[in-house]
């Protein structure tokens, strides 16, 4: 078949734009020719909508003003208006766009389940049901799941967000990541959906130390015996990366227990020896982003934005080397994924790819979908209350989970086990030759 992925953008280090990669290879091992329909390419090739680029200005006013307050336009019906509008220009050029390649079937990314982009949920609707073309939905997020996207302040979108997100017809099927979402579609809407979880192709090896990225520590000034604490997730306040800071401030309190030991590289830590926070991802709250910087100040936590430094994929910018997500984590000695809400967990799985071990809030679909794997995680449990707009867990947990950390950092045969076996788990229930299974047969349904 010839089949389209679709999303806001592609080629960028978001999760939805990393799992739409696995798709693909996927697919195209199965046989079928794929492409990427989208609002930005990033770095790598897709059939170019502008108007459903993810910061398109238009469609950033109308997020503005049917979640928050309606400030730019005279009533609602002239939101509206403009709503439509936006959404003929995305549905034709869509339309175009099947028709040129001869797109047998569309998986749309989010943009049929979270809302963000309005316009491009009733554009992509009614080019399905104008072309005839089979959707297969690929659910990451839904509004109902996001405080801004389930509370709009116009009366009309709440009516837009039932039709449309996701919409109910006969040539649309359904993929949610996880096991609650599956049941909360069902519930709300009366939909099945299979569900597929993330992946990763181990037989790809792009988290590996070579010459490119050998010198990305010296880059960001570490030393070879400083500890990297790497937080590779967008910087956003649902990631709670103030628990991330929490933690390396414990581990900065107990520097005794490692003075002038050997780490389990091999390097000694010093006295003088650092240890930082790491932020690979871009920074996509910046009050939220400010908050962060100066709480680490407080609590004496070294930390170093990588982000200017990092991409999608390998480049040069300006003479510079700009380096992959993936030898972001060449350089961790672990990782920090402390989110209290995802839709299964790129980065979790990235960590455990990487061998590195990895520090886990127990969020709810981690319990639901991930906790029966059997991981060996460093837990900062899976209750939390919200205290001054932070993210908190009990100080005794944030303790226990440094405690537990120690030996991961200096003795590497109890590492190599706990990692290794994270891996070989990973590596058979969570592939990319598990997903082409678990995507033939959704395929097979949809032939039918």
């Amino acid at each position: 078949m010839n089949i389209a992925l679709c999303h806001f953008r592609v080629g960028e280090t978001d999760g939805v734009s990393l799992e739409m990669d696995k798709w693909k290879a996927a697919l195209e091992q199965l046989g079928h020719k794929v492409i990427y329909i989208a609002g930005s390419a990033g770095n790598c090739e897709a059939e170019i909508i502008p108007d459903l680029h993810y910061q398109h200005p238009i469609n950033n006013r109308i997020v503005e003003n049917v979640y928050k307050n309606l400030v730019s336009y005279c009533s609602e019906k002239d939101l509206k208006k403009e709503i439509f509008s936006l959404a003929d220009s995305i549905e034709r050029d869509l339309i175009n766009l099947i028709e040129k390649n001869n797109i047998d079937l569309i998986v749309p990314n989010n943009i049929l389940s979270l809302g963000w982009g309005l316009s491009a949920g009733i554009a992509f609707t009614k080019a399905i049901q104008k072309t005839g073309v089979r959707a297969l939905c690929h659910h990451h997020d839904f509004h109902w799941e996001r405080d801004l996207y389930s509370n709009p302040k116009v009366d009309f979108a709440a009516d837009l967000l039932k039709e449309y997100f996701p919409p109910v017809h006969e040539r649309i099927s359904h993929v949610c990541i996880n096991h609650i979402a599956k049941g909360e579609l069902k519930a709300r809407y009366g939909v099945e959906a299979d569900v597929v979880p993330n992946v990763f192709d181990f037989q790809e090896e792009v988290i590996v130390a070579d010459e490119y990225n050998k010198d990305l520590r010296k880059v960001l000034g570490v030393n070879p015996g400083d500890l990297v604490f790497m937080q590779a997730t967008r910087l956003v306040e649902r990631k709670a990366i103030e628990l991330a800071i929490d933690f390396v401030s414990e581990i900065g309190n107990q520097k005794e227990n490692l003075v002038n030991k050997i780490l389990y590289s091999g390097h000694k830590f010093e006295s003088n020896s650092e240890i930082y926070l790491v932020f690979a991802g871009k920074n996509e709250s910046p009050d939220y982003y400010e908050r962060l910087m100066e709480y680490a100040e407080q609590k004496g936590v070294n930390v170093l934005d990588s982000s200017e430094n990092i991409s999608h994929k390998r480049s040069f910018k300006s003479g510079n080397k700009i380096y992959s997500l993936w030898d972001a984590y060449s350089i961790a000695d672990m990782i920090t994924y402390p989110s209290i809400l995802e839709g299964w967990g790129n980065q979790f799985l990235e960590a455990i790819v990487a061998k590195l071990p990895v520090v886990v809030y127990k969020y709810p679909v981690y319990l639901t979908d991930i906790e029966s794997f059997n991981f060996n995680v460093i837990s900062l449990g899976s209750k939390h209350v919200l205290q001054d707009g932070w993210v908190k867990v009990h100080e005794e947990i944030v303790k226990s989970a440094a405690d537990e950390a120690i030996p991961y950092l200096l003795d590497s045969d109890y590492r190599n086990a706990k990692v290794n076996f994270n891996y070989k788990i990973a590596s058979e229930k969570l592939s990319v030759n598990s997903l082409q299974e678990m995507l033939s047969k959704v395929l097979g349904d949809e032939r039918n």
